[in-house]
């Protein structure tokens, strides 16, 4: 009785400590990230970045400037993120949240890609995007939506997603994420172009395809 007792109780741990996942809540009103390293060299690891001295800290660490910049969206999928997260924007570190600016050429877009710590919403300021996410397993189901100017979309954290530009002229959105640093996994480079290279006979069984294009495909990732 008490094993299974026992049982129980791990099991509803481990259930609430997965349905409470995400950035861990801050335990100071603020915590700038360090971007030299030399005076923590010693220092043991920490889930996110070296906290700045409080004292040291000023408003210029907790502004960011420059997201009303175009970015350059000459190449191959005709878009450009430009990321707002605790990389670029020390002043994020444990405060759980980010964002981006996503600019799309005509018809360009956003391929699909993960986002594996973080919820994406999305708000369309300029353009018209066809968005949409799909699913996990065994469902694989496929929601997708046309946005306009002004509309907002959500995307469920860890789940594959995308968006395309449908229109004849440039489009801006901008995306908030629900963590300091939700990570990006962009599908067809993950696959195609991992470091090392995936073996193509597992790649060629997984999608149903010739050895050839599959060794195409990564030679282009």
């Amino acid at each position: 009785m008490m094993k299974a007792y026992l049982v129980t109780v791990a099991l509803f741990a481990l259930a609430f400590s997965l349905a409470s996942a995400s950035d861990p809540a801050p335990l100071q009103d603020f915590c700038v990230a360090l971007k030299d390293y030399s005076d923590s060299e010693s220092a043991v690891f920490v889930n996110g970045k070296f906290c700045k001295d409080p004292k040291l800290v000023t408003a210029d660490d907790f502004y960011f400037g420059g997201l009303n910049i175009p970015g350059n969206t000459y190449n191959k999928v005709g878009s450009n993120v430009t990321n707002v997260n605790v990389d670029t924007f020390p002043g994020l570190n444990t405060l759980g949240i980010s964002l981006a600016r996503i600019d799309f050429a005509p018809y360009g877009q956003n391929p699909p890609h993960t986002h594996p710590r973080g919820t994406e919403i999305l708000v369309v300021l300029e353009g018209t995007l066809f968005v949409g996410f799909v699913t996990s397993n065994t469902d694989n189901r496929l929601f997708t939506k046309t946005l306009n100017k002004g509309d907002v979309f959500v995307f469920p954290v860890g789940l594959i997603h995308f968006q395309v530009n449908v229109g004849k002229t440039n489009a801006i959105a901008i995306s908030g994420l629900s963590s300091q640093n939700a990570g990006t996994i962009t599908i067809a480079n993950a696959v195609f172009g991992s470091n090392p290279p995936i073996n193509p006979d597992i790649l060629t069984k997984a999608f149903q395809l010739d050895k050839e294009v599959v060794e195409y495909l990564q030679k282009e990732f």
